[in-house]
């Protein structure tokens, strides 16, 4: 697997995983949370712990592409925290702002 190649799936892998947490009811896709439903700080921890997952998909494809774990202080996991923050966005958006109007024009059609 070529630099470009490993760069671009990391990516998609990142975009997908921020996203999951916000678009189903059950922890981790295999659990379901006490009371039924997931609350807003189950949600954050989800994706906090999606990071750390998708962290060590990268350290994976580092070490496959250049064959060592390069060094990184703060800064680096600082950026990356917060990109996976804006990869976050669209499922926020959808959980807490488009869900509710999709479901309210829907029992409208009713």
């Amino acid at each position: 697997m070529d630099l470009s190649t490993a760069a671009l799936l990391l990516v998609l892998i990142a975009f997908v995983a921020a996203n999951l947490p916000w678009l189903s009811e059950r922890l981790f896709f295999v659990f379901q949370p006490p009371g039924g439903e997931k609350g807003p700080w189950l949600r954050l921890l989800e994706w906090f712990l999606l990071y750390f997952l998708v962290g060590g998909i990268a350290l994976g494809l580092e070490q496959k592409t250049f064959g060592e774990i390069h060094d990184q202080d703060w800064e680096f996991y600082a950026v990356t925290l917060s990109l996976f923050l804006v990869f976050a966005l669209p499922g926020f958006i959808y959980r807490y702002d488009l869900k509710g109007h999709l479901d309210r024009a829907a029992r409208r059609r009713r």
